[in-house]
């Protein structure tokens, strides 16, 4: 698959997940704005990882970005709203590595060597981002958005479903996506887990819930 349809496939899960109430009221056309909206959510992002989303004040984030209360609420209505929009930037930066990594799979040895190589890439991506962390944290103190970040796991459990499925061939639909989802489920909390302990523990945790997983990965091949 070209990478413009990849791209394209990507864009169309995003925009079906269910939005909740709370999100960004504005959506700049501009430059001047788009760079504004870019600011506000860079510095919330800062703050974020520096004191945690639950320590996220507007006024404070309004001073920082250098606009006024009332222009900062002009693009989000809450705070709830920042989170939500921080969350979409990260979970699109993820479906595309899930994409990338998972598209070309065919076979079981395909899929052992994507999958690995995935894993690796997730936690580059979650080091490179330890915000994403905070992020998810607060999300789980919102009901809606506790069940939109369900949602993003659903479908990237959907995509890992799909290249266990290619490579599998004869196995029962309902018990690959039960399995995806729980390895994608496990491997979000691992991520998270791992970025939160020093480097070489992180490693480790991220080292076994491979092995972990890929024993679980094997003996689907085994059934069939």
């Amino acid at each position: 698959m070209a990478q413009i349809e990849k791209n394209e496939v990507v864009e169309a899960d995003r925009t079906a997940v269910a939005r909740p109430a709370s999100m960004a009221r504005k959506q700049p056309m501009q430059q001047r704005a788009r760079e504004r909206l870019d600011k506000i959510l860079s510095s919330a992002s800062d703050l974020i990882a520096r004191t945690g989303s639950d320590r996220l004040k507007m006024g404070e984030l309004a001073e920082r970005v250098g606009i006024s209360i009332g222009s900062l609420y002009q693009y989000f209505p809450d705070k709830s709203a920042i989170i939500r929009s921080l969350a979409e930037r990260y979970n699109l930066e993820s479906r595309v590595c899930i994409s990338n990594a998972l598209d070309t799979v065919h076979d079981v040895e395909g899929l052992k060597s994507a999958y690995l190589d995935l894993i690796d890439q997730y936690y580059a991506l979650f080091l490179s981002e330890p915000v994403m962390r905070d992020v998810w944290s607060g999300m789980q103190a919102d009901k809606q958005l506790m069940a939109l970040d369900l949602q993003e796991s659903r479908l990237c459990a959907t995509m890992l479903a799909d290249a266990m499925k290619r490579a599998f061939g004869d196995i029962d639909r309902a018990e690959v996506e039960a399995s995806a989802l729980l390895i994608w489920q496990l491997g979000e909390s691992t991520m998270r887990l791992a970025i939160s302990l020093d480097r070489v523990e992180g490693d480790a945790m991220v080292e076994a819930f491979k092995r972990m997983t890929m024993r679980e990965l094997l003996s689907m091949q085994a059934e069939c």
